[in-house]
């Protein structure tokens, strides 16, 4: 190769690497809702095909059919639990608030059942000017959930926002991601049909990952339903659509509503039934998301339960709640890497592999 085409070939490479960094910046403000829809669409597919065979060919009107269902099945029940959560929240804090303001930290004590009452009132005997430093304590901490919630607003604004992108390409890729799929297996510097097989392994890893969270919030619920019914919880059906709904988002799970529902049984004088409700969030809930979910998962990936598990704890220490996904994604896209490599170079002891 001359100079000149050397000199031409890595000022192409130079753009296109530009190119490509630039890409990235521009979706880089709602790569999170393009993600997602991926994953739905790749969980859509064969309802997406049925449809179009139903309706006669019509992908469009098939694939508004199922961003409808995305909103009614996801959207609106997360939604809901999660505008319930905060204004409880927000009513709770301006309660603790008056009541300071009003009747002082005698006043909030009074409020608790008996036995919580006498023992916070031991422990608070136990401490020089325990009214005052209380009072500033709550006070400080009622500033602090403030904040914190002002902080859960502005989170749920950028949420809306990848909500509605990810409802949009959700829209487009079930429609043209065939072509767009085509398109990349052509121009993807890869062998024809690698580009399809890394493709395909994402299909199969987004899938199993999103029927194992929803039969592991399932498993959540029902354990939950059964500790409400045994503390004779109040409105055990919405209690359990909250237990489900919240077991879907990673990082926290059904057992907080558990646990927080014993803690609101135990402000309101119901104290062994609260009590027991916390330790049944916090030994039995919180436990069939640690084992449930790796082993359903386990059993659509060829993965190790162990790397399974541990793929999960690292994607959401590392991106948040969608490394629920992209953590056990980065391992199946590693081990398809290695096998097409070994497919296209040989074996490792550098025989050729047989045909």
């Amino acid at each position: 190769m001359t100079a000149a085409p050397r000199h031409a070939r890595r000022a192409l490479l130079v753009l296109l690497l530009g190119a490509l960094a630039l890409t990235l910046l521009v979706i880089s403000p709602f790569w999170k809702g393009l993600f997602v829809a991926a994953v739905l669409t790749a969980a859509f597919r064969r309802w997406m095909e049925w449809l179009t065979r139903r309706l006669g060919g019509r992908r469009l009107i098939a694939a508004a059919l199922l961003v409808v269902l995305a909103v009614l099945a996801v959207v609106l029940p997360v939604a809901g639990v999660a505008t319930v959560l905060v204004r409880e929240a927000l009513s709770g804090i301006a309660w603790v608030r008056g009541v300071l303001e009003s009747e002082g930290v005698a006043g909030l004590l009074g409020r608790l059942p008996g036995p919580v009452e006498d023992a916070v009132r031991r422990i608070l005997e136990g401490f020089p000017e325990p009214q005052q430093q209380l009072q500033r304590l709550a006070g400080a901490r009622t500033a602090q959930a403030a904040g914190a919630l002002a902080s859960l607003l502005s989170a749920t604004t950028g949420a809306a926002f990848q909500t509605v992108m990810m409802l949009i390409a959700l829209f487009f890729f079930l429609t043209d991601g065939d072509r767009l799929l085509d398109w990349l297996d052509r121009h993807v510097p890869l062998p024809r049909g690698r580009f399809r097989e890394l493709a395909h392994e994402f299909r199969r890893t987004s899938v199993s990952v999103l029927w194992a969270t929803i039969a592991t919030s399932g498993i959540q619920a029902a354990t939950g339903t059964v500790g409400y019914l045994v503390a004779g919880a109040p409105n055990v059906a919405f209690l359990a659509l909250g237990t489900f709904v919240v077991s879907l988002i990673p990082g926290i799970g059904g057992a907080a509503i558990v646990v927080a529902v014993g803690l609101l049984m135990v402000a309101s004088g119901h104290l062994l039934a609260g009590l027991f409700l916390v330790v049944w969030g916090l030994a039995v809930v919180s436990l069939v998301d640690n084992v449930a979910r790796p082993y359903l998962l386990k059993g659509g990936m060829e993965l190790h339960g162990g790397v399974v598990f541990f793929s999960l704890l690292g994607g959401i220490a590392v991106f948040g709640g969608i490394g629920l996904i992209l953590g056990p994604l980065s391992f199946t896209f590693l081990l398809s890497v290695l096998s097409m490599y070994e497919r296209e170079y040989g074996t490792a002891d550098g025989a050729p592999e047989p045909s």
